[in-house]
C-alpha cells in the first residue's frame, strides 16, 4: 500500500513546492511589468543581508560575510531595449525574407549554370 502512495506524495509535494513559487512570483511582482520587477529587486537586494545575519546569529555563526556587490543595472532600460531590438527586427523579416530568397535563387542560377 506504501508503495503506491508514495509517488503520489512525490508528485503532490513537487506541485506544491512549483505551486508555492509561482505564488510567491507573482505576489512580489516579478512577473508584472518592468516597474513592478525593479521594484521587486529593490526590495529583494534591501531584505537579503539583514536576512543572512539574523540567521547567522540564530545558528551561531559570526563570520563576516563579503559586502553586497552595487549592481549598476536597470530592468526597466534592458527590458526596453530587447523589446526595441525585437520590434525592429520584426519589421525587417519582410525584406530580409526577400534578400536571402534572392540569394538563394542566385545560387541555384550559379549551380545549373
Amino acid at each position: 500500500m506504501a508503495v503506491r502512495i508514495l509517488p503520489v506524495v512525490r508528485l503532490a509535494t513537487k506541485v506544491t513546492i512549483a505551486g508555492g513559487a509561482l505564488y510567491v512570483a507573482c505576489d512580489s511582482g516579478l512577473l508584472g511589468s518592468s516597474e513592478q520587477g525593479s521594484a521587486a529587486l529593490g526590495k529583494a537586494q534591501a531584505a537579503i543581508p539583514p536576512a543572512i545575519q539574523e540567521w547567522m546569529k540564530y545558528f551561531g555563526l559570526e563570520a563576516q560575510l563579503p559586502t553586497m556587490p552595487k549592481i549598476e543595472f536597470s530592468p526597466v532600460e534592458a527590458w526596453n531595449s530587447g523589446v526595441r531590438w525585437t520590434i525592429s527586427t520584426l519589421s525587417e523579416a519582410p525584406t530580409k525574407a526577400t534578400e536571402y530568397s534572392n540569394q538563394g535563387l542566385q545560387y541555384l542560377k550559379d549551380l545549373t549554370k
